[in-house]
């Protein structure tokens, strides 16, 4: 029997713990909920798989889950988070749901489906006797992607570290299923602005606009996008003034950048920091800085989707495509550790931190055997 094939008959169990976890609220800031998540995906992973689970403490946000498969010494690293966009709540106001060959249910595109997606493909490489001997499989899923992995990108890199190969399960390229070989990385940074403040009717002369010098360096800040380098910068918050009839002696931005290389990071990141103002009499002081490195195309990277792409062809009977994206994920600190990273091996779907999320049930063997052969032949 292939691996599909064995996927395809354990679609009832699988979507039976699809609708226990989707029902389950999981956000980031909430440990009570985090940790309830992850324990039952810890239990879940021992069961079907016969595995190790380990919960990692974290005093802050959910625990980490670690989960191990097999003993060799190579090991394959699989990344992904159980944590969600959505509150307390929110799995009550609309829980998991199958219409028309679809699921729904918040969470269930990032991605509860891909993690379950994963647990299952392993199982079926425990079922059939054919986990490699000389390999090891370690499923890391994190508690805080989704605001930024503060507490859990150390242990993403730790592990990285350690892998031959990494394979992430956020969801394929919307809406042709493409993996995707590379990300732009990203850095946030915070302007502020320092004038001087006065009667905007009385003594107009006597102040100095922080507003205006702001709107200068937005002006600016907006013109360093290159699309042909795949720079992108954005100032996306603006707050500054008292009111109307006050010259404002102070404004602060937010501002957004991506970019596709660690050279371009650090070029702008310089550009960035160096800002000076316009108008006499004001200053202008910046912090921030990279938060994700750019998850680049390698060969290695290449080489990987060259063999799902095999694997994809030959035994699956679909054509896989490859992509990539200006969103970010903990794919970004795999790769920036130097190992081979494949993206977008996650739930097929659409419409993420939307109501309207979904995940196409036909695809989940297919893409669950994708993973599954990568694990077995990589």
């Amino acid at each position: 029997m292939s691996i599909h094939t064995y996927l395809q008959d354990n679609m009832n169990s699988f979507l039976k713990l699809l609708e226990e976890a989707v029902n389950m609220d999981s956000p980031s800031r909430d440990k009570v909920l985090a940790d309830r998540m992850a324990g039952w995906f810890a239990v879940q992973f021992q069961r079907l798989t016969g595995g190790a689970a380990e919960l990692i403490p974290n005093p802050t946000y959910g625990d980490q889950v670690k989960c191990t498969l097999g003993s060799g010494d190579r090991q394959v690293l699989v990344i992904g988070h159980y944590d969600t966009v959505w509150l307390k709540g929110e799995a009550g106001k609309r829980p998991f749901a199958i219409r028309e060959g679809k699921a729904y249910g918040p969470g269930v595109y990032d991605m509860k489906a891909g993690v379950l997606q994963a647990i299952y493909a392993m199982r079926a490489l425990v079922q059939q006797d054919r986990l490699p001997k000389d390999k090891k499989i370690v499923l890391l899923l994190s508690s805080d992607e989704e605001i930024g992995s503060p507490t859990s990108r150390a242990l993403v890199e730790e592990e990285a570290s350690r892998s031959v190969a990494c394979f992430v399960l956020e969801p394929p390229t919307e809406p042709i299923g493409a993996l995707k070989t590379w990300r732009k990385g990203s850095a946030h940074f915070t302007l502020q602005v320092h004038g001087v403040s006065a009667h905007a009717g009385v003594d107009h002369q006597k102040g100095i606009s922080a507003i205006e010098e702001m709107a200068r360096q937005i002006q600016y800040l907006h013109a360093l996008t290159d699309y042909e380098l795949g720079t992108t910068v954005n100032v996306g918050l603006v707050q500054g003034g008292i009111g109307s009839n006050v010259v404002a002696d102070f404004a602060e931005a937010q501002i957004d950048v991506r970019v596709v290389s660690m050279g371009e990071a650090g070029r702008i990141e310089q550009v960035i920091r160096g800002l000076q103002p316009f108008l006499a009499g004001t200053s202008v002081h910046v912090t921030g800085g990279i938060r994700r490195p750019p998850m680049e195309r390698t060969e290695e990277t290449g080489a990987l989707f060259e063999l799902a792409k095999t694997i994809s062809f030959h035994e699956l009977g679909f054509a896989l495509e490859e992509s990539g994206t200006g969103g970010v994920s903990d794919g970004n600190f795999a790769a920036a550790c130097g190992v081979p990273t494949l993206d977008g091996l996650g739930s097929k779907g659409a419409f993420a931190h939307s109501p309207d999320e979904y995940i196409e049930l036909g695809e989940i063997p297919v893409r669950a055997a994708l993973l599954a052969r990568l694990m077995e032949e990589v």
